[in-house]
């Protein structure tokens, strides 16, 4: 039966989903009268908190709303109305407003921003109560405010079979798309829309599992973990039952959601179609999307080669290479860290001499095709075109690592407990990847936020006496080997002897549907995998062909984490920072972890970190020999020598720790370019230090950095002051530029924020300053950069990294209206280039003086130059314009916008670079 109790009649019906493009309102009235449910009233009871040592200081937001699914009904009213099923946006409000509303924060405000993150329900805020499927092991509370799940078990089994009915309440749509989009079959489960072939074709590149391949993956994570591991798997099967159950009550009480409808799998009048039931191995499917966005750093090793190349080419080997190393900033003294006591983790370093590279000849580097035989709607999408839409390319950047993580020792707070406010951001979407759950039973005792079919642990949240929360550490655990192929283009030299690639291949074709406009067509996509991993790209090294491909050290092993998150669950196993350090351990995916609980805080980075051959350099291919393979590597099981824990960033009590998705510790290589001298982990690193520097830190000031480093322009605060520095060097004759410099300085020193006037003016104070330097930012990186690298060396490090990620840069990595900002570009460069301009010193300098030669008053001319032409472009250049957005229009521009994985959408909220779940969180005891 529906599982809450009577609101409305429209707010009983509920749906989740992703699809684009609805039936027409004309037959809405008719239709609403025919999808009404009967309704049932359940009953409000109390709901106990269970060992709960917060003390009321734990608070968590998810935006947009708890509530994922919505009916048919409620979508079609949605599209026509803009109504909103209940608890679908309730989140998004709260969390919007802190952006105006953080300077007037005190202790007791804060949970008009965030939800009460306490263990339990109060008896005056219970909405509804009920049993699943009328088991008496297992209740479900939902409260009034947001509308989550509190899940309540007397047995194991019955607390999980209530995670998992819980959770295809409040996402089944979403779980199933995600299960169809890790298995490489969206398209035909949901349509031949661009968004969906772009979606299935990015993840099927990296993780063409079989079905034997997703249930060998959890027999093995059964098998190697004893205990823990058949309890997983007993955990698993109970969740899924809970999942199924809901499908069952669902599909009879007509209250399924409408995107079954809209794409055809279910009849809205005669109710004829199926909802498939999940099984384990969709489980699989889904933890290796997640994990390949948020937890596989590395890879990019052929791109690396390319502008070294290009490097060479330019200035010679030697040279070159100098070159190439300054921009890459492996190891850069000037780069902010979140172990900042001096200890080093030396991981993915420079080798003194390079064994077993295996660099392409010059422009012969293609990649490998995926798509084959594309008929209809298919023929006209290539996999390249597709993969630019809004949503594939908003999922994509969330493996660039968008989360954030500040964390106070009791030492500097006013209560002598530790203070954090972290989270990940994981992409603003409708309805969100996450969603938030409590779970009690037997072994289990957490609230917080799981991905969407994957809620059978909490992922990030709450113990009874300490909190945890990651962001994503981007350390490499991706090989590229280029293996020497023979005979044909399909078979490789393996240990001396040739051996057939094996060819995956996945045929999807799909009907027109009411829910994507899309004509009838189908397409293969076609993976050649080697004992290396699939094959990405093809080249020649010395004149030999070779296809290179890539090895993960967590391919074939996406279950493996579950018994990390089964440990961060279990209070009887984590009873402080030494067992979290050690339950993070048992995660492979590439994070970084923080704790906090009454007396000490703790960090730990996890990842399976392969053990690499001497001498082998992790930033470039390397020939497919054995000399080169990682130490004791078994190809069969993807298996080898991993670093202990102990060589892993980690830490226990520092002052303080803050994370930004930049560099961990001193010799810790992360893959990703750009951990130099201005990083966004800086915007956080210098308002905690300086809280801490003055002692009595509370969760209103920790808070207010997060918030205030949220709206700041990483440009504007850390590298405009030098630039205008350098323009201020002789007196500003031109008026134009004159004007320009006055915005700009006003800004600067009004903070370099992007605000509004007020709260909801959807206008920005120094609006002017902004559009100057949204302009001028592309244009004087590359007059700075490009007459020196030259236009091939140049485009080769843009390919590796983005000169921008400004909140309206459509053309940068994130995309536009992602929120996430200022992660990747040239911000380092340009600080390191100008300040050895100005003379002034700087640590790790790049190889060359780049701005007008490295001559003062040349760089002052490029820098008036292009800042007279950023001045006189207009706003409606500036910010062109797109389908929500009209020309000009600055704050829509940078306006974050819930992507529609489902029939409901919502409106866009002004720009904050905060993460989409986040905790603040302080407790008073222990047990």
């Amino acid at each position: 039966m529906p599982r809450r109790t009577v609101r409305t009649t429209l707010d009983r019906l509920r749906t989740p989903g992703r699809v684009t493009g609805f039936l027409k309102s004309a037959s809405i009235c008719v239709l609403i009268a025919g999808l009404l449910s009967p309704l049932t009233q359940a009953t409000a009871t109390a709901a106990t908190a269970s060992n709960d040592y917060c003390g009321g200081q734990c608070s968590d937001i998810l935006p947009p709303g708890e509530n994922g699914n919505a009916t048919l009904a409620q979508i079609l009213l949605n599209q026509a109305f803009g109504t909103q099923p209940s608890h679908a946006e309730d989140q998004l409000g709260p969390y919007a407003n802190l952006a105006t509303g953080y300077s007037g924060l005190t202790d007791a405000k804060i949970n008009t921003f965030f939800n009460d993150a306490s263990f339990g329900v109060p008896s005056d805020q219970v909405a509804s109560t009920e049993s699943p499927a009328g088991r008496s092991d297992v209740t479900i509370v939902r409260d009034k405010k947001a509308g989550i799940p509190h899940i309540t078990g007397t047995t194991r089994y019955g607390t999980e079979f209530g995670a998992g009915y819980a959770a295809a309440e409040d996402r089944l749509w979403l779980m199933d798309v995600f299960r169809h989009v890790g298995r490489g079959q969206l398209t035909t489960f949901a349509g031949g829309a661009a968004s969906n072939q772009g979606l299935e074709q990015e993840f099927y590149r990296n993780a063409p599992y079989s079905e034997a391949d997703l249930q060998a993956q959890i027999d093995n994570a059964v098998a190697n973990n004893g205990a823990r591991g058949q309890q997983a798997l007993a955990d698993a099967n109970a969740y899924l039952a809970g999942i199924n159950a809901y499908i069952d009550a669902s599909d009879s009480g007509r209250y399924f959601p409408g995107e079954y409808v809209l794409t055809g799998h279910k009849d809205s009048i005669t109710n004829a179609g199926t909802i498939d039931h999940f099984k384990i191995t969709d489980l699989v499917a889904l933890g290796a999307v997640i994990g390949s966005l948020f937890g596989a750093g590395g890879g990019g090793e052929v791109n690396n080669a390319i502008s070294l190349i290009a490097a060479q080419s330019k200035y010679g080997v030697a040279q070159g290479t100098k070159v190439w190393e300054s921009f890459r900033e492996r190891n850069d003294p000037e780069a902010v860290l979140t172990v900042h006591n001096g200890e080093s983790f030396p991981y993915a370093t420079k080798p003194a001499d390079a064994q077993g590279e295996a660099l392409p000849d010059t422009g012969s580097v293609t990649t490998e095709p995926l798509v084959y035989d594309a008929t209809g709607t298919g023929a006209s999408q290539s996999a390249t075109a597709a993969s630019q839409t809004a949503t594939t390319t908003a999922l994509s950047s969330a493996r660039r690592g968008m989360s954030n993580a500040l964390v106070v020792s009791g030492k500097y707070t006013a209560s002598g407990h530790p203070i954090a406010v972290f989270g990940p951001q994981t992409g603003y979407f409708a309805p969100q990847l996450l969603m938030l759950q409590e779970i009690q039973g037997p072994g289990i005792s957490a609230r917080g936020a799981s991905f969407a079919g994957l809620s059978m642990y909490v992922e990030l949240g709450r113990g009874q006496d300490y909190s945890w929360s990651a962001t994503t550490s981007g350390q490499d655990i991706i090989d590229t080997y280029a293996v020497e192929l023979c005979q044909d283009d399909y078979h490789y030299l393996y240990h001396g002897t040739c051996t057939a690639m094996d060819k995956v291949e996945q045929t999807n074709s799909w009907k027109p549907t009411t829910a994507d406009g899309t004509a009838a067509g189908s397409y293969t996509m076609r993976v050649w995998k080697t004992k290396y991993g699939p094959v990405e790209y093809r080249a020649t090294v010395g004149g030999k062909k070779v296809a290179y491909t890539t090895l993960r050290s967590s391919y074939m092993h996406e279950a493996d984490s579950i018994i990390g998150f089964q440990m961060l669950n279990d209070p009887d196993y984590v009873k402080g920072p030494k067992d979290f350090q050690s339950a993070a351990q048992h995660i492979n995916y590439t994070f970084n972890w923080f704790y906090a609980d009454s007396s000490h805080t703790a960090y730990y980075n996890s990842g399976d970190n392969p053990v690499r051959a001497s001498g082998v350099d992790a930033e470039f291919p390397v020939w497919a020999q054995a000399a080169y393979e990682w130490k004791n590597w078994n190809p069969t099981t993807n298996t080898a020598d991993y670093t202990p824990a102990s060589a892993h960033p980690n830490s226990v009590d520092q002052d303080y720790y803050i994370s930004w998705n930049n560099k961990q510790a001193l010799d810790y290589t992360t893959a990703p370019w750009g951990d130099g001298s201005v990083h966004r982990g800086n915007l956080l690193e210098d308002r905690v230090k300086k809280l801490v520097a003055a002692g009595g830190v509370t969760r209103t000031k920790l808070v207010q950095a997060m918030a205030d480093a949220a709206l700041a322009d990483l440009r504007a605060e850390d590298v405009l002051p030098k630039l205008l520095k350098v323009v201020n060097s002789s007196t500003v004759t031109d008026s134009t530029v004159a004007d320009a410099v006055s915005k700009l300085q006003a800004w600067v020193s009004a903070g370099a924020k992007r605000t509004e006037t007020s709260a909801g003016s959807k206008k920005y104070a120094d609006a002017d300053a902004i559009r100057i330097l949204d302009a001028w930012w592309p244009l004087l990186v590359k007059a700075e950069f490009q007459p020196g690298l030259g236009s091939d060396l140049y485009t080769a490090i843009t390919n590796n990294l983005p000169i921008d990620e400004s909140p309206s840069a459509a053309h940068g990595p994130t995309g536009s209206h992602a929120g996430s900002s200022f992660q990747y570009g040239w911000w380092s460069y340009v600080d390191k280039d100008i300040r050895a301009v100005l003379g002034e010193s700087v640590q790790g300098p790049l190889a060359d003086k780049y701005c007008g030669g490295g001559s003062l008053s040349s760089c002052r001319d490029i820098l008036m130059s292009t800042l007279k032409t950023a001045a006189g472009t207009s706003a409606s250049t500036v910010y062109p314009g797109d389908s929500l957005c009209s020309a000009g229009d600055q704050w829509c521009a940078d306006s974050i916008v819930q992507r529609t994985l489902g029939g409901i959408k919502h409106g866009n909220i002004s720009w904050q670079n905060r993460p989409t779940f986040q905790q603040v969180v302080e407790y008073t005891s222990h047990r």
